[in-house]
């Protein structure tokens, strides 16, 4: 397994995280099985917004001698009925009884990633002010019970307006091709720019992602589902996912064991399964002309990491001078293309990544 350091703390977060939006559907020993299953393999990192309350006291039979070793997400917000269905609440009254009662449950006295949950449009947002939620969670933070302030989310403008407040440690959003080039469902909010725009922003201002919805609820993986009337397959969306500027994690849901070993099998992919390029023949023209990191065009006769050189590139245009400072610490950048175009007759995006080379080399020399 693969670790990502967290921007504002030192937690080294696996790059495979779990969600359990279906997993307390699962028998308590099926749970339990799971979770284990998943610490034993590396994956130390978990989304706890489950469809039912069932889960709660599972997971904390399982992390029972690990606790110090994984981190979670406890969403503010999603509340459940008496009978464990999920739900969600901006009463702050109900979403203090709720995390208690989850904090019981699970055996522990501290939340790593403490989350606004789903705050999808304006009144969401001024809800969590005027109910005093954000005033709550910054109190849980000062008394170093919440030890990470975050929120979900779906909609790049209100994420953007949070982000802004500059109390945000991590953002946990919708992100898959389907979404990205404006393909998918309503969840999919957001046009191309808009949505690049506010991974850009996250990692020049510090704010990790975690990624929900990866497979656009399972549509990207069947040819008769997708809205691309194409399939891709899970790793290629995980290392889709994996490469947008700010992600820390991916934390896709599962129904189990099984769901489980189809994602352990991630890290020992080779390249070539995880390459996601083919998107580029079933996507809109928005995309084409503009580098989504893939390194479809490698290998660089000079050695040259196409891919990286252009994110740093576009993070320090947004003013990220943490990117500009780690293009300037490559040992092999702009300045080493000999626009042989060798890139540019592999890239399925049709960049003219020697002309892109000439523009990156002339803005650092000209901005040291």
């Amino acid at each position: 397994m693969k670790y990502r350091k967290l921007i504002k703390g030192n937690e080294l977060i696996s790059e495979i995280g779990l969600g359990s939006g279906s997993l307390f559907n699962a028998p308590k020993d099926e749970i339990i099985k799971t979770i284990k299953t998943a610490i034993d393999n590396g994956i130390n990192f978990f989304d706890l917004c489950a469809g039912g309350f069932s889960l709660y006291e599972p997971f904390g039979e399982a992390i029972k001698g690990y606790r110090d070793k994984i981190y979670f997400q406890l969403h503010f917000g999603a509340v459940y009925k008496d009978n464990g269905e999920y739900g969600w609440s901006r009463d702050l009254n109900l979403i203090k009884k709720t995390i208690n009662k989850e904090l019981e449950l699970i055996g522990t006295d501290y939340i790593d990633f403490g989350f606004l949950h789903c705050i999808d449009d304006l009144d969401d947002y001024n809800d969590i002010i005027s109910n005093g939620i954000l005033d709550y969670i910054i109190e849980l933070k000062n008394k170093g019970i919440v030890h990470h302030i975050g929120f979900s989310s779906h909609t790049p403008q209100v994420a953007s307006k949070l982000i802004d407040t500059n109390l945000i440690d991590l953002m946990m959003f919708s992100i898959n091709p389907a979404y990205d080039y404006e393909k998918g469902d309503e969840y999919g909010i957001g046009s191309f720019k808009e949505r690049s725009e506010l991974f850009s922003k996250c990692e020049a201002k510090g704010v990790n992602i975690s990624v929900m919805k990866p497979f656009n609820g399972g549509q990207l993986l069947s040819k008769d589902l997708s809205p691309f009337k194409e399939s891709l397959t899970k790793n290629q969306c995980l290392a889709y996912c994996l490469d947008r500027p700010g992600v820390i994690s991916v934390v896709p849901g599962v129904r189990g064991i099984k769901d489980l070993e189809e994602l352990l099998t991630y890290e020992s992919a080779t390249k070539e399964e995880k390459d996601y390029s083919i998107i580029s023949s079933f996507t809109s023209n928005k995309l084409l002309g503009n580098c989504v990191y893939c390194n479809h065009c490698e290998p660089c006769p000079k050695g040259l990491d196409i891919g990286l050189i252009n994110k740093y590139y576009d993070l320090a245009l947004i003013g990220d001078d943490i990117a500009k400072n780690h293009y300037y610490k490559l040992s092999i950048n702009a300045n080493d293309c000999i626009s042989c175009g060798h890139c540019n007759k592999r890239c399925p995006f049709k960049v003219d990544q020697v002309k892109k080379m000439l523009e990156i080399k002339d803005y650092f020399n000209l901005n040291k």
